[in-house]
């Protein structure tokens, strides 16, 4: 009997995903940097888990998924939230 060994997990194939439910969750107080790093990081691992000698491509997937459908939506929050603020301090007050 000859027994398999698995091929190893993609280190960052999981942190894409891990990062990727750190942005869903709470990426809005983090300006969105969870969901870029989610995003690039599951780049990098599905280039890794191509050949097949390396695990983890579902993971590296789930975290572009979850990077892509929340950056968006966290960069139009944070653009907003700055440029608020910036034209809120610019305009003046009229004084009664």
């Amino acid at each position: 009997m000859r027994l398999v060994q698995a091929a190893p997990s993609s280190d960052l194939a999981t942190a894409s995903m891990v990062l990727g439910i750190l942005g869903f969750l709470g990426g809005w107080c983090l300006f969105g940097l969870p969901c870029v790093l989610a995003v690039i990081l599951g780049h990098i691992g599905l280039h890794e888990t191509r050949d097949g000698r390396k695990s983890g491509r579902g993971m590296a997937v789930t975290g572009l998924i979850l990077g892509y459908v929340f950056v968006g939506p966290m960069i139009a929050l944070t653009v907003l939230i700055f440029f608020g603020g910036v034209i809120g301090a610019a305009t003046p007050t009229p004084n009664p």
